[in-house]
């Protein structure tokens, strides 16, 4: 209950943040690969779904929604003030983007392999937080490069779909019509 509050409550700041009902799933669709890379490492690994192993899913979760949201703000700014179609948006989010997404990525996974790794005292502790950041991340990352920007083009037709073409928002509730010119 207490993780379904929290995807909930993250859901309604993303809609806020971007004024969209779908994009916030856009992003949110990034987590269920993190997730499943994490549990195949710990059942790789023959370790138990711990405390310290659910930390680690938590702090994973937060990584990956980061990246996912890089690439969906770039998208939107592309979008709304550069008047890009979705495709090029997308696009060129995903080259620009790439290299702050991989770094992230890589920094938090060089960080979680010395406690995936480590064999001093107290490591079968941090080992299943290693275990779940490292394997997550691996899973995750190979995945979400490739999905983000195909559920976010999937979510862009569908919204076009039911909600009208995007010139009609646009024309309809954003101020007055202009003045007819003298002649006509």
């Amino acid at each position: 209950m207490l993780i379904l509050a929290a995807l909930v409550t993250v859901y309604i700041v993303l809609g806020v943040l971007y004024e969209s009902f779908i994009h916030p799933i856009t992003i949110l669709s990034t987590l269920p690969s993190a997730g499943v890379g994490a549990f195949l490492a710990l059942i790789l690994f023959h370790q138990d779904l711990s405390v310290v192993a659910i930390i680690g899913i938590v702090l994973l979760i937060g990584i990956v929604k980061k990246n996912g949201i890089m690439m969906i703000d770039f998208a939107l700014d592309a979008e709304r003030h550069h008047g890009m179609p979705p495709e090029e948006a997308i696009y060129q989010a995903c080259l620009l983007r790439f290299r702050p997404i991989m770094m992230t990525t890589m920094a938090a996974l060089l960080g979680g392999l010395p406690l995936a790794l480590g064999s001093g005292v107290g490591s079968e502790l941090r080992r299943p937080l290693g275990i779940t950041m490292v394997g997550g991340l691996i899973f995750s990352q190979a995945l979400t490069l490739y999905t983000t920007p195909v559920i976010y083009l999937w979510f862009d037709r569908l919204a076009r779909r039911f909600g009208g073409s995007r010139e009609e928002e646009e024309v309809g509730g954003h101020g007055p019509e202009p003045a007819p010119a003298a002649g006509d």
